[in-house]
């Protein structure tokens, strides 16, 4: 048997960035002939690319030339509601206007994993990108960093803007609790997220908002440490112990969820004795025991929105500021008039 040795391996990009000391974003605008690179920077890339034997693969001479119809998409936690269903929404916006996606899942929101994740979809050769990463810290990672293709950012509880698409959370918020108020509650209760979380902090403005529009006292709220039914039914236990408490606005369905059943356990009955609101209309909330009442957010037209955002700036179009997607109370029958 003849043993054949070994191909070497290519050099890639992040080879160059390595041997250069700079980003593969840096080499990315060597490659492509990008004028705001420093020329001491530009010469040490040049000289990295040459005793590499560096060759742009063939997507990033697609990126160069012409449009790889390729989208991408740098994500965080995809197990949450709101970004899971805005990247089905980015999937199949972007399947109908004849482009793939390519997804980079981060595991941390730092700076350098944002970047190298940035970096990594620009060397495949990406025509955009749409970030799915609503963290306080991604979005002061991302203010700073300058990518080589159009970027649109969902961040949740924003303010409206052309690079940005979100749906407007604290009005959410707001007409949840004035809905609970308008029922003769004398304040509302609140069950928060988990920091770091734009969407806990819009959910909880809006809240304290309307409360503070209303003239009413504003509570301490319940915390968790998470998303989940689990932490709803731990804040439940702890309202059930609080027989003065009769309404309480969950900062999404899956804790309105747990908290209904800690009341239940309890026995506290809703929305006899407490009424319970939640957030996000997901498909199973009108089944649940007694069906839901809470605030509609369509994450699904979120992605939409965001490529038809980056579509306009392949097109060359003036940019647009993408408004915001208004949220919808759905009144079911977990809120009642206070006794």
């Amino acid at each position: 048997m003849t043993e054949q040795n070994e191909a070497p391996r290519a050099a890639r990009m992040v080879d160059v960035a390595r041997l250069a000391g700079v980003s593969q974003q840096t080499v990315s605008r060597v490659v492509n002939g990008h004028s705001n690179v420093a020329p001491e920077i530009r010469e040490r890339v040049e000289r990295a690319i040459s005793q590499l034997r560096y060759r742009r693969n063939s997507a990033a001479r697609t990126l160069a030339t012409s449009r790889s119809m390729n989208l991408g998409v740098l994500s965080y936690a995809l197990s949450v509601h709101g970004p899971a269903l805005a990247l089905f929404g980015i999937a199949e916006e972007a399947r109908r206007s004849g482009y793939a996606t390519s997804l980079v899942s981060l595991a941390n929101v730092d700076r350098a994993s944002i970047e190298a994740g940035l970096d990594s979809l620009v060397d495949d050769g990406v025509d955009a990108i749409v970030v799915l990463a609503p963290m306080t810290a991604a979005v002061e990672v991302l203010h700073r960093l300058d990518a080589d293709v159009p970027v649109v950012r969902f961040e949740q509880g924003s303010p409206a803007g052309p690079s940005t698409v979100s749906v407007d959370e604290t009005l959410g918020a707001q007409l949840a609790t004035r809905h609970l108020l308008d029922l003769g509650h004398e304040t509302v209760h609140f069950v928060g997220g988990p920091d770091g979380w734009m969407a806990s902090d819009a959910r909880r403005r809006g809240w304290q908002t309307e409360l503070a529009l209303a003239g009413r006292v504003t509570p301490p709220e319940f915390t968790s440490p998470d998303w989940s039914a689990e932490s709803g039914y731990r804040a439940g236990v702890r309202i059930a112990a609080d027989r003065s408490i009769t309404a309480v606005l969950a900062i999404n369905d899956a804790m309105a969820l747990g908290l209904i059943k800690a009341l239940h356990d309890n026995g506290v009955s809703v929305p006899g004795d407490v009424s319970v609101v939640g957030f996000d209309d997901r498909d199973e909330s009108p089944y649940f025991l007694p069906a839901l009442t809470t605030v509609r957010l369509d994450f699904t037209e979120v992605g939409r929105r965001a490529v038809e955002s980056v579509l306009r700036s392949l097109r060359g179009e003036a940019p647009e500021t993408i408004p915001l997607i208004q949220p919808e109370l759905k009144v079911r029958d977990s809120t009642a008039p206070r006794r």
